[in-house]
């Protein structure tokens, strides 16, 4: 079976963690703090805030910032569940955005209807707290239009970039455009800690804020005389010595896994050229990492994709949709009435993603032997 992915971990990786784990020393301490420096050096911020995942990181920012009961925050309408969850756990709503059909990230042309909308309903356009798109599969999101949009409208922007780290969008690095930023460590990313997330910010209050709701709401820096150092409720999102010393290990590969990943990617491109598979798009400007290689059917196999898949795994090729529609999904759909039609480029790649094996140790005729064999599949139904 060619699988979707394996993650890059390597002997050094092991003996970091064994080695943190006979040192006794196993919650956030100093390798976390050595690994938060690494993502800094890479992302080009001030502040790295490492935390248990990226559910974890989105939550937090959205705390951070002042999310509450009855805010609006504008989201990508196709992404990973937790980006809409993260609101919804702050009391607050997901405001859906349609996406780009090419990119698969938020359409900032539909990103200002939707403001435009809001505009009319008075009081509403109060409640707006934030504007979340998501770097789909590795490849940033318009961070330029979106921004603008965002800064027009008076809200933050809050950048999900957990596929993408080492992503870049004319110059700009995932993770230092918005207020701040989030990532993700989970085994499908390009390096990965097992689980953990991180964020990322140049505002030194809010990333003071952020280490004090990841701790108990311990203040990581107390004034002189206080008492106690809890100074607001926190959650425990503690990233792990363990996780820590292998993240710091793992930063050492990141340019060339996604050197590999950008290679591989180029192979499959050319595989597909000229079929009536499509490739990912990226269009000029954008420095993409794969994190994912995302296809789209033909329009007339979208139903089959069930079939597809299946059939697909009988040939030892291991696969699967690209991400969700999350206004469809069964919670957003019964609570808020959401239906096909309200957002139809997210119903259209929603139906025909197809996500293919890709990672760092992936060889060329493993790419030629997928890309066949989807093409033959594909051809058959």
């Amino acid at each position: 079976m060619i699988r979707i992915t394996v993650p890059s971990i390597e002997e050094d990786d092991l003996a970091a963690v064994r080695e943190t784990l006979q040192s006794g020393f196993l919650v956030q301490g100093p390798r976390v703090k050595a690994f938060e420096d690494a993502m800094a050096a890479e992302v080009g911020t001030k502040n790295v805030v490492a935390v248990t995942n990226c559910t974890a990181a989105l939550h937090l920012a959205l705390l951070a910032i002042g999310v509450v009961p009855g805010d609006l925050v504008l989201v990508t309408a196709y992404s990973w569940i937790t980006t809409a969850n993260v609101i919804e756990l702050c009391g607050a709503q997901p405001v859906f955005v349609d996406v780009d059909p090419k990119t698969f990230n938020m359409d900032p042309a539909a990103l200002e209807r939707r403001l435009a909308e809001l505009a009319n309903l008075g009081e509403t356009r109060k409640r707006l707290k934030a504007v979340l798109p998501v770097h789909t599969f590795g490849q940033m999101a318009d961070v330029d239009a979106l921004g603008s949009i965002a800064a027009k409208a008076g809200i933050p922007m809050i950048e999900d970039a957990a596929c993408a780290l080492g992503a870049t969008w004319n110059g700009k690095r995932a993770g230092s455009v918005g207020l701040v930023g989030a990532f993700s460590f989970h085994p499908r990313k390009a390096i990965t800690t097992g689980e953990g997330g991180a964020l990322t910010t140049n505002d030194d209050a809010l990333a003071r804020t952020l280490r004090a709701l990841r701790n108990h709401g311990q203040d990581p820096t107390p004034e002189p005389g206080a008492t106690d150092p809890f100074v607001m409720p926190g959650h425990n999102t503690r990233m792990t010595e363990m996780q820590g010393a292998m993240g710091v290990t793992q930063m050492k590969k990141l340019a060339r896994i996604v050197t590999a990943r950008k290679r591989l990617a180029a192979r499959y491109d050319e595989r597909f050229r000229g079929s009536n598979v499509t490739p990912p798009h990226v269009p000029a400007g954008s420095g993409h990492v794969y994190q994912s290689y995302v296809t789209l059917l033909p329009e007339a196999a979208a139903a089959a994709r069930p079939a597809i898949l299946a059939k697909l795994k009988e040939r030892g090729v291991e696969a699967t949709i690209g991400t969700w529609h999350m206004p469809l999904t069964q919670y957003f759909r019964t609570k808020y009435g959401y239906r096909k039609g309200d957002f139809p480029a997210s119903d259209d790649v929603f139906a025909r993603a197809l996500t293919l094996p890709l990672f760092e140790a992936m060889t060329d005729a493993q790419v030629d032997e997928v890309a066949s064999t989807l093409l033959d599949v594909v051809s058959s139904v």
